[in-house]
């Protein structure tokens, strides 16, 4: 019996193997691409351009710095590769990553320690590190959910938890069309990159 194709073609060429994803098949230029075309919250957000991964990315990554003053470098690159893999598999809400079940996770995961390998990062973050970003991550679904994807504050507290005031109200959501996004995104990873140097 054939197997199914388990591969991706990427716009720079590289053959992605999504059951066995390696470190020289990925290149920020298709991650940066990718995630500023997938919207999150399944694109049910006010605006006119859909809010990208990519864009929630970036504000993730601040967050986490403000957050973790004097944290190194390399763990700020960590936050702004924090849904990386979602390049390939996409942004799947919390209810479908449900539905679906742990093979989501498990891609996921397998997904996520070939980036990391690839940027100089260990595959596995440290708890401490992961959870710190989880934390950011969660203070810009709170703002998201509020800013754009229509919950009230009292749903936005209920599902990511109440958030810091002052830092919520110094954020700022954007949307812009995928081609700043993927070159702010891009530049961006190029800097923390160099400066893990």
């Amino acid at each position: 019996m054939k197997q199914p194709r388990a591969w991706q073609r990427m716009l720079s060429g590289r053959r992605l193997d999504l059951l066995d994803p390696t470190p020289m098949d990925i290149e920020i230029e298709d991650i940066a691409h990718g995630l500023a075309f997938v919207a999150r919250w399944n694109g049910q957000t006010r605006g006119d351009w859909p809010y990208s991964v990519a864009e929630h990315s970036l504000l993730v990554e601040e967050i986490f710095a403000r957050q973790n003053p004097g944290i190194a470098v390399k763990w700020r690159l960590a936050a702004l590769l924090h849904d990386a893999p979602e390049y390939v598999i996409g942004d799947m809400i919390s209810p479908v990553k449900a539905a679906v079940g742990p093979g989501y996770g498990e891609l996921d995961t397998r997904l996520a320690a070939a980036v990391h390998l690839r940027f100089g990062l260990p595959a596995v973050l440290p708890v401490t590190v992961k959870k710190a970003i989880k934390a950011a991550d969660k203070v810009s679904a709170w703002l998201e959910a509020v800013e754009i994807a229509g919950f009230t504050k009292a749903e936005a507290d209920r599902f990511f938890g109440r958030q810091d005031a002052a830092l919520v109200a110094s954020l700022k959501i954007r949307l812009r069309p995928p081609v700043e996004v993927r070159a702010d995104f891009t530049a961006r990873h190029h800097a923390l990159l160099h400066a893990t140097g």
